[in-house]
């Protein structure tokens, strides 16, 4: 793929699902996620115990006058066990949440910097064929000079012209290894690492409405999502708090084994008491009263926020599609025809070299603005599906 001639963007992101480490480590905190809940909702280990009193000074235990053996298990108020692993559940929520989000944003950083790859490319398009027209009036101005038809300044303002393209190709060049290594850097390959040429883009258009765009960005937005899963989390950790006014128990089974007199079994049964200390209980709940409160505002902030930038993108996408249509339609054929014009008039003598120059450089300038525009549309597109949470279809 990275090797033939064409670099196509669908293999291009499938391979960057697969091979990214932010994508990576996401997956991973999942998995460490998901095994939280099993341990906090089981029950403490049981406890044995040995107790021996009066034991002989050569340590045998069957002359002891008692031995107590005891096996105790704690028991937390009915709920408090449930509560937690459901905290471990809404956790394993918020994780995924953040997975997605890492998938969705390195999606759109790597479609942009693929798009930045293309402009590279497009540019150097440009250079080139600007370039070869520069030579070609350089010949010209040499042949009109050589039957004197024109002047020496014109000969050298054609070097010039040149000496200016050749380095626009020059720095374009080397611009594109700088592109390369941020693209290289997504897919977690080396800097230097070959790439192919970017597929054209597609038409640019925007199929949905923002009313569409606002619906899907509410229901798909993984911050969103994320925070939702917050607050269900800190509702939870409520009701645990509030628990924790309830007591907790432990059962001791003992048995008693006695030298000289009866064996027998025992049993004990303790309790704690929350409300001896009940401020730092008062204080838990006030706690988690707040983390909820801040949970349902950091929801509303993301709503807000993602909201506003579907906005953003939606604008920065049309005004693109607007310049890319302008620039298509009206200024790149007057620019091409004014060219046109100016080439034949130098020839025949009805248009000096400096108007022929700008000419040459108004097509430059037109073709690379038009190139400018694409781009920012599909970096805008990018940010929009990055803020609504999906890839948008443009068929």
């Amino acid at each position: 793929m990275f090797l033939s001639e064409t670099l196509p963007l669908d293999a291009l992101l499938t391979y960057a699902q697969a091979h990214n480490p932010t994508i990576q480590a996401a997956g991973l905190r999942v998995r460490a996620a998901q095994e939280r809940p099993a341990q906090v909702s089981a029950l403490d280990d049981p406890l044995f115990t040995y107790e021996g009193f009066n034991i002989p000074e050569n340590f045998d235990l069957t002359h002891t006058d008692n031995n107590i053996l005891k096996l105790s298990q704690k028991l937390p108020f009915p709920g408090k066990r449930r509560l937690r692993g459901e905290i471990a559940t809404h956790e394993v929520a918020i994780v995924r949440g953040e997975q997605r989000q890492a998938e969705i944003i390195t999606r759109a950083a790597t479609k942009k910097a693929y798009y930045d790859l293309w402009q590279g490319h497009q540019n150097l398009l440009v250079y080139a064929r600007e370039k070869e027209l520069a030579a070609q009036f350089a010949t010209i101005a040499e042949k009109k000079y050589a039957v004197g038809q024109a002047s020496q300044p014109d000969v050298l303002r054609a070097q010039v012209e040149l000496t200016r393209l050749i380095t626009r190709v020059t720095t374009q060049t080397l611009k594109l290894g700088e592109v390369r290594a941020m693209l290289n850097g997504l897919l977690s390959r080396s800097p230097e690492a070959p790439l192919g040429v970017p597929h054209d883009a597609p038409k640019p258009v925007v199929r949905h409405t923002l009313a569409e765009l606002t619906e899907l960005t509410l229901h798909n937005r993984p911050e969103i999502a994320t925070n939702a899963a917050a607050i269900a989390r800190d509702t939870t950790t409520l009701a645990l708090s509030r628990k924790a006014y309830f007591p907790d128990f432990e059962v001791y089974v003992e048995r008693f084994l006695n030298t000289g007199r009866r064996d027998g079994f025992g049993v004990v049964f303790s309790a704690t008491i929350p409300l001896a200390y009940r401020e730092k209980y008062d204080a838990g709940v006030a706690e988690a009263t707040a983390r909820l409160s801040a949970s349902k505002a950091d929801l509303r902030a993301a709503q807000d926020t993602s909201l506003a930038e579907v906005k953003s993108a939606l604008v920065r996408a049309q005004t693109a599609i607007a310049l890319v249509n302008l620039f298509t339609q009206t200024h790149i054929p007057q620019a091409e025809q004014a060219l046109a014009s100016s080439r034949i008039g130098y020839q025949t003598g009805t248009v000096d070299f400096l108007a022929l120059t700008d000419s040459l450089r108004v097509v430059e300038q037109v073709h690379l603005e038009h190139i400018t525009a694409a781009t920012d549309f599909e970096k805008a597109y990018a940010d929009l599906e990055r803020a609504v949470g999906q890839s948008l279809p443009r068929h």
